[in-house]
């Protein structure tokens, strides 16, 4: 059950940006790939009960049937679960970085993926449907439900490459505009986009009241905030003197989807 929805596909998006902000930094960027593998642990993990009919009650994921259509939902739920310790041992025992490093860097993730980052933004995000969505409860749970995660991807590559304490705090201004782009883009997306190339079931934030950026600020506005916050992201990144030109195509990819 693990195997079925970790090797499922899907972007990688999550331990490409860990890879490609340490690259920045440093050279051999193999060493962090204990972390790139936790993290994307971490990000199937929430998928599996994301999909659970408790939560978003999903049957696609992937292009695949959701992992508790071919195993259950007990056992869906006990490979999440199984997911989410993995990755924090996969990062203690695999890593090649400094101890004091590496401690720091698994505290930073399960900061970012728990009831402060994403777990958080999960929990309001459910608590909000069927009421009354106000701008600041949608900004949280997108920086939180989404955003910590892509946030904490771009900033643990450079911590872990060694970046010094002021190109960090660029680093993660960054991560946390390219989060935030992240999902008005899938928000965008799940009104416009093709169910074949998502590989999900599309229209669903709609038809479970989802707090989203279409549905507050209407879709021409979402598109417009996601070139502003693009443009944010883009002019944090040429601060830095370091080739950053990974980063920032993706940046620019990331835009083209809702162009």
């Amino acid at each position: 059950a693990m195997r079925y929805s970790i090797f499922a596909g899907g972007k990688r998006i999550r331990p490409v940006l860990m890879m490609a902000s340490y690259a920045i930094f440093s050279k051999n960027e193999e060493k962090i790939l204990p972390f790139a593998a936790a993290i994307e642990m971490i990000h199937t993990y929430s998928l599996i009960h994301d999909d659970l009919p408790a939560m978003d009650n999903d049957d696609l994921r992937r292009g695949k049937p959701t992992n508790h259509k071919i195993f259950g939902e007990a056992k869906a739920l006990l490979a999440g679960d199984a997911l989410l310790t993995l990755a924090f041992e996969t990062a203690a025992n695999r890593s090649e970085i400094a101890s004091g490093l590496t401690v720091r860097a698994i505290g930073e993730l399960a900061k970012a993926a728990g009831y402060s980052g994403m777990v958080g933004g999960q929990f309001v995000d459910v608590d909000m449907e069927g009421k009354e969505k106000e701008i600041p409860i949608l900004e949280y749970i997108h920086t939180h439900k989404t955003g910590e995660l892509i946030r904490v991807a771009v900033f643990l590559g450079a911590l872990l490459g060694n970046a010094n304490n002021e190109k960090l705090k660029i680093i993660n201004e960054y991560g946390k505009w390219l989060g935030i782009t992240f999902q008005v883009v899938d928000d965008i997306l799940d009104v416009v986009g093709d169910e074949k190339k998502m590989g999900k079931t599309l229209g669903k934030d709609a038809m479970q009241d989802k707090a989203t950026y279409p549905a507050i600020y209407g879709l021409k506005k979402a598109q417009d905030m996601a070139k502003e916050y693009t443009d944010t992201a883009l002019k944090l990144l040429a601060q830095l003197d370091e080739n950053t030109e990974i980063l920032e195509n993706i940046s620019k990819y990331l835009l083209s989807r809702v162009e």
